[in-house]
């Protein structure tokens, strides 16, 4: 199976399916002698888990990370760090009468049909138990995009058709962990919650949004043609599973102005040439500006429900299917960690393409 490694200099191979032993990451290119917070790699992780509240799947896992190489004292080495998370409380047996069964929007049939093999239990490597190790890989990341001062912070703008609009300036993970579903802003917050809530009672599930802010960027990140950095943002996104859409900048909302309205000019603040408007996201060309980056990222509604959904079968008979078992009814509360860490992975493959652009 290709397509299981993610980046050029600062690279990350993940491995494991949903119930096997363990899931696990292979990380080669990060700078020798950065200081590894264990305890902020945990920290993130524990903000992807399950069974964390009672709007996520109450799969018990307690996803503690082990390093088995690459660190030594606290500081990496510069050779591959690999890291192991076990699986701890999988339940094979209630996937047993799923075994020949496609469900609506899953990853069954394409993997069927293309490896002529899949393991049922959970999804196998098409399970979102795999971004267990992007967080693990991201958060080494981050801590190297901390030595130059940047911060990453995502959060939740929406939930099925509830929509928050909350002041980027105002931002802290601090103030978006105060809330369940991971939106900063409180009132609304309430209000998601409940809507999930009342989806998971019906037997259904919600979508949502997850906007992402980065911080303190240094201008020049980015390749001009195929590696635009907004290019690599877009893909690392939609690698996520249940992912639909990506915009950065003013989106698809950029379309009803006209160039005059959109075009963000250019000034000098204290020295420092800045934009006076950021409809471009913080990215002009494929290449950081040095202007806030932000983006959005669509996921859509959980593909596994409990209400009847009509399919077929692995013998092209049709099949009613039920769900049970455990699930997130709406995933973006346990997203905003694995967005914050593809976006780490991105921004520090770049950065260090960056150290190599010029003498």
């Amino acid at each position: 199976m290709a397509g299981n490694t993610f980046g050029k200099l600062f690279q990350i191979t993940t491995f494991g399916e949903s119930h096997g032993e363990a899931n696990g990451v292979v990380i080669d290119g990060c700078p020798a002698g950065l200081a590894v917070d264990i305890n902020y790699v945990q920290q993130q992780l524990d903000r992807r888990r399950p069974g964390q509240s009672a709007i996520t799947t109450q799969r018990k896992e307690s996803d503690t990370v082990k390093f088995i190489s690459g660190i030594f004292e606290g500081k990496t080495l510069g050779s591959p760090i690999a890291a192991i998370i076990p699986n701890e409380d999988h339940r094979s047996g209630d996937y047993d009468a799923l075994k020949d069964v496609y469900r609506p929007s899953h990853a069954d049939y394409t993997y069927q049909q293309k490896y002529g093999i899949r393991d049922h239990r959970g999804g196998g490597r098409s399970s979102a138990r795999e971004t267990a190790c992007r967080v693990v890989a991201g958060s080494i990341a981050e801590l190297f995009l901390k030595t130059e001062g940047i911060e990453i912070i995502a959060f939740v703008s929406s939930v099925g058709k509830i929509d928050s609009n909350f002041d980027f300036d105002n931002l802290s993970r601090d103030l978006v962990d105060l809330s369940l579903v991971r939106c900063p802003d409180l009132e609304i917050s309430g209000l998601m919650e409940q809507a999930i809530n009342e989806a998971k009672t019906s037997g259904d599930s919600l979508g949502g949004i997850i906007t992402c802010v980065v911080r303190n960027c240094p201008v020049g990140l980015g390749e001009p043609v195929f590696d635009r950095l907004q290019a690599d943002l877009a893909k690392a996104m939609l690698s996520i599973n249940a992912v639909k859409g990506f915009e950065y900048g003013s989106g698809f909302a950029g379309t009803h102005l006209k160039g005059s309205e959109h075009n963000d000019a250019f000034v000098s603040e204290n020295g420092e040439v800045r934009t006076q408007t950021n409809h471009s996201g913080g990215i002009q060309g494929g290449i950081s500006n040095g202007m806030d980056i932000y983006f959005r990222v669509a996921f859509k509604p959980t593909a596994t429900i409990s209400k009847p959904q009509d399919t077929l079968d692995v013998y092209g008979s049709a099949f009613t299917l039920a769900a049970t078992g455990r699930h997130d009814p709406c995933v973006v509360p346990r997203a905003v960690p694995i967005v914050e860490a593809m976006t780490a992975l991105v921004l520090a493959d770049h950065l260090l393409r960056k150290r190599l652009s010029r003498i």
